[in-house]
């Protein structure tokens, strides 16, 4: 296995070899990056306003407020990163674990 043909760069991903004559890879270029976060950000407005025109069954009355699923998601992630970088500081083990 010959480690030549590995690019040298994390920008260089999905290129063909790294023969790609330096171009970046159309996800890494800043343009592109920017864009991307605009159009993420105008489809989670426009689905959080949708829910203006969605007539509501709610079952326990807060989940019929407005944007329910949107801040209930987040919350949702917020305690799942938290809870996992608290469970990983309870887990790890030092640099040397597998060493002996």
């Amino acid at each position: 296995m010959s480690l030549d043909n590995i690019p040298d760069t994390p920008h260089s991903v999905g290129g063909t070899n790294g023969d790609d004559n330096g171009a970046d890879h159309w996800l890494v270029r800043p343009d592109t990056i920017r864009k991307l976060w605009i159009a993420f950000i105008t489809t989670l407005i426009l689905l959080v306003l949708a829910d203006l025109f969605v007539e509501h069954h709610p079952h326990f009355g807060i989940d019929g407020t407005f944007g329910f699923g949107a801040w209930y998601g987040f919350a949702s992630c917020v305690v799942l990163v938290l809870g996992a970088k608290a469970l990983g500081f309870f887990l790890k083990r030092p640099d040397t674990y597998y060493d002996n």
